[in-house]
């Protein structure tokens, strides 16, 4: 059991019944009154920004959550599935738990959440960035390059991204994963 004053980002805390990380907080000490904390809290499961206000002293239950590195494996009528990097244990996630399944690809390093007490997998979070190779698009025509136009690309993972018009077919690519859009070219 905590209180208000043990509050710093990135603590996870059991609120509403849900899981919640604290993005950001403010103590406020007004001249009239009692202390109170304003907190920006992120849901782990769902990923939902909620504002809140604590008085101070408030006791709040944390939630012991652990980030862990798994390697991808591959997709199966049971759900996605990873390996351990260290005990080369294998789990068998739901596509609702992934933030960006689109991207996945063998091999690629993943944080998997993990709930410590309950041993409940709660997500799993891609790189920001990726590198991947175009499979398919369109030629682009010399000279179209006066605008930001932009085609759409099919890559080695399945997934369709807005690249500009110069990327050709297999070449390698850096791709966002929480907005989906093209970065860079990788040379």
């Amino acid at each position: 059991m905590a209180t208000t004053a043990d509050i710093r980002n990135g603590l996870v805390i059991e609120f509403n019944h849900d899981l919640f990380a604290i993005v950001e907080f403010q103590h406020v000490k007004p001249g009239k009154g009692p202390a109170f904390v304003r907190t920006k809290l992120k849901s782990v499961r769902t990923g939902k920004v909620i504002d809140n206000t604590f008085s101070a002293g408030h006791k709040i239950h944390t939630a012991r959550v652990l980030r862990k590195k798994f390697q991808y494996l591959y997709k199966d009528d049971m759900g996605y599935n990873f390996m351990d990097s260290e005990t080369f244990e294998q789990i068998s996630l739901q596509e609702e738990l992934i933030n960006a399944p689109q991207y996945l690809n063998d091999g690629l390093e993943v944080d998997i959440i993990i709930h410590e007490e309950k041993e409940e997998y709660l997500g799993c979070e891609l790189p920001q960035h990726i590198e991947a190779t175009v499979t398919y698009t369109e030629p682009g025509l010399k000279g179209d390059t006066a605008t930001n136009a932009s085609k759409p690309a099919t890559i080695d993972t399945g997934a369709t991204v807005q690249v500009p018009l110069f990327i050709n077919q297999d070449e390698r690519i850096k791709v966002d994963t929480t907005k989906g859009s093209y970065v860079e070219r990788v040379k």
